[in-house]
């Protein structure tokens, strides 16, 4: 059996991307006790630098520009060529494909379905795959099969400083009791649940008469939907209030999650919590939340389907999950989410819980 002693992934995605990779991290690190690094996207050190598995991280920057650009790049390469036993690239463009076949001489690389363009990669890679229509958990788990490692069970876990949970409780006592967290935002405008619905969810949610914990970032859409929340007594507004890892700490206390199909709802899924996702174009057998107890994901598209703890709720339109950036695959508004019922979602919430009237 081969041995790695140092191991480099490569993930240059979004934030839920490199979150999900954390299972792949995991089972490497146990199985070879290796060292393992990643090298992100900038934009992703957040959440990338809160897993304690990983060793070191190297980082690729958009915002680099021209002669800049250049000389980073360089750099880059530098620090990883030949410097790993093993790397495994999640990402199929070449900048990351060739990351891949510099940094060791046993390489493992997704490859996009362009096979015209594809001729040199699987020339210099030891092996490379295709991406398929499955639940990303288990697409970055594909490389396993290359390295004979069969996983006996699939998890997601997420990590946090337990320190921090004393700090948050004496500075939001709310926290103290059961509370649920409603999360509106994210990173995207055409996943978020809109305004006029997101209003009468949480008045109905008010009934519950638990705290309403609402979470967010401080991104401009954070800020928006900061401003527009309605006055109800349970609501307590902690966008741009908290740290990614103070929303760990923060989800883990909680006893459910309410709100977008984005990271947060990845990391709640991963602590076991209740979920209920409201889920626009975005394709469910890829980005539904990993079930840990049943090691299963969402199969079907319905209107309101539950597997283990997990509710989600996606309209039944013709058109649905297309997997578009919006109708207008440029951002925009997603149709669907208009056509979701808040009265849904809320009997959904109080039924699971078994609170409320």
């Amino acid at each position: 059996m081969e041995r790695f002693k140092k191991i480099l992934i490569i993930i240059r995605r979004s934030n839920g991307d490199v979150f999900l990779t954390e299972p792949l991290i995991r089972i490497l690190k146990e199985h070879y006790s290796a060292k393992v690094d990643l090298l992100i996207n900038a934009d992703t050190m957040a959440i990338a630098k809160l897993n304690p598995l990983i060793d070191n991280i190297y980082t690729y920057d958009y915002q680099w520009k021209g002669l800049e650009k250049h000389i980073n790049e360089i750099k880059l390469f530098k620090k990883i060529f030949k410097q790993y036993d093993l790397t495994i690239n999640l990402t199929a463009n070449d900048r990351s494909v060739k990351y891949a076949i510099f940094g060791a001489k046993k390489s493992i690389s997704i490859i996009d379905n362009e096979i015209n363009k594809n001729w040199w990669k699987k020339l210099f890679l030891s092996h490379s795959y295709y991406a398929k229509d499955k639940h990303i958990v288990l697409q970055n788990l594909t490389p396993l099969q290359f390295l004979n490692i069969q996983p006996q069970k699939i998890e997601v876990k997420s990590y946090y400083n337990k320190d921090l949970i004393a700090p948050l409780k004496e500075k939001f006592p709310f926290l103290n009791k059961q509370f649920i967290i409603f999360h509106p935002s994210a990173q995207y405008d055409y996943k978020i649940y809109p305004q006029n619905l997101r209003e009468e969810l949480l008045t109905k949610l008010n009934r519950l008469d638990i705290p309403i914990v609402v979470t967010g970032g401080v991104s401009q859409i954070d800020l928006d939907i900061s401003q527009s929340l309605p006055k109800l007594k349970n609501l307590h507004n902690l966008i741009a209030k908290t740290s990614l890892e103070e929303f760990i700490a923060i989800s883990d206390l909680s006893v459910a999650y309410i709100g977008a199909d984005t990271l947060n709802m990845h990391i709640s899924a991963s602590q076991n919590k209740h979920i209920f996702a409201i889920f626009g174009p975005s394709l469910h057998k890829i980005w539904s939340p990993w079930s840990n107890k049943n090691s299963t994901y969402a199969k079907n598209s319905e209107l309101s389907q539950n597997y283990d703890n997990i509710h989600i709720f996606q309209a039944t339109m013709s058109c649905i999950p297309c997997g578009l950036a919006g109708c207008d695959d440029r951002g925009g508004e997603s149709e669907c989410l208009f056509n979701i019922s808040p009265e849904n979602i809320y009997q959904k919430v109080k039924n699971a819980l078994k609170i409320g009237n």
